[in-house]
């Protein structure tokens, strides 16, 4: 339901709202008449009027751009003094996505969130979860003579996003790691000793840091998801290849979070029988 306001307490609520945008930006009545082209008399009378006269639209958007705030906030439409586009530029951002172990960036988000759900869908096994040979094998062509060196500081942050309290919940198409386990598509040339240790590693992981550490194994065939991971309500991250897509806003983050979760209930290899599954793969895979 629309509130109405009588006009003469918009009028007033007007004056108060742009004698406050201008002490905000440390502006004065001077200032203010040159950026929207009129006289001070004219900025006085917004200011100090007693009138129910709203000043027209021409006028209120500019004192609005001038300001730095929206017209619908001087005007009482909203609470809100963003404008649209600053509102947008806080609720999302593009940040560049390095070829590289835990960024700087990915670790920042994970300090940030630090006792929050964690709900993660990897573009390939999750490296947190990885063997040092196999990021080796994965990151070397990216990393070249600072491999060790690079995996020596990832490994260091891996150990604090375990220790940092959050949970974890995994989602993972099934195709990713049955590629991986028969060394197809993104995995050939993988050696079957390197496959068949990450899969070890991956049943002790899952089995050790049960319940804190979810891993489910959905069918691509039946449900989808890109890459994205979800701060706890803070934020969920969108990832596009070179770039993440960061999204703050409330509303966007909730439903990504029910997205994970529809993945979740989806899931054909649950969190309590992935260990057996992995056995299972493991003997068929690599002998």
């Amino acid at each position: 339901m629309i509130k109405r306001i009588d006009k003469r307490l918009r009028a007033t609520l007007f004056r108060a709202r742009l004698t406050e945008a201008m002490r905000l930006r440390d502006s004065n009545q001077s200032v203010l008449a040159r950026a929207i082209g009129v006289d001070r008399s004219t900025v006085s009378q917004l200011l100090r009027g007693s009138s129910a006269r709203l000043p027209n639209a021409q006028v209120v958007g500019e004192c609005a751009s001038a300001l730095g705030v929206s017209a619908d906030w001087l005007l009482g439409l909203t609470d809100r003094p963003e404008t649209a586009a600053d509102m947008l530029a806080n609720t999302l951002s593009l940040t560049e996505a390095p070829r590289a172990l835990v960024d700087e960036q990915i670790f920042a988000w994970h300090r940030e969130a630090a006792g929050y759900k964690i709900r993660h869908v990897p573009a390939a096994l999750p490296d947190m979860l990885k063997t040092r040979a196999m990021l080796e094998w994965e990151y070397e062509p990216h990393l070249g003579r600072s491999t060790d060196q690079a995996i020596g500081a990832s490994e260091d942050r891996m150990a604090w996003m375990r220790a940092a309290q959050s949970d974890y919940e995994i989602a993972l198409p099934l195709y990713e790691i049955e590629s991986f386990a028969r060394g197809e598509g993104y995995y050939r040339g993988l050696s079957a000793r390197l496959r068949r240790e990450q899969l070890d590693h991956l049943i002790a992981t899952s089995t050790q840091l049960y319940p804190r550490l979810r891993l489910y194994l959905f069918d691509a065939r039946r449900v989808y998801s890109a890459p994205i991971t979800i701060f706890g309500p803070l934020l969920a991250v969108l990832y596009l290849g070179r770039n993440y897509m960061v999204f703050r806003d409330t509303e966007r983050v909730q439903a990504m979070t029910l997205h994970f979760d529809w993945l979740v209930r989806e899931a054909q290899v649950t969190a309590r029988a992935l260990p057996d599954y992995l056995r299972q793969l493991q003997e068929e895979a690599t002998g």
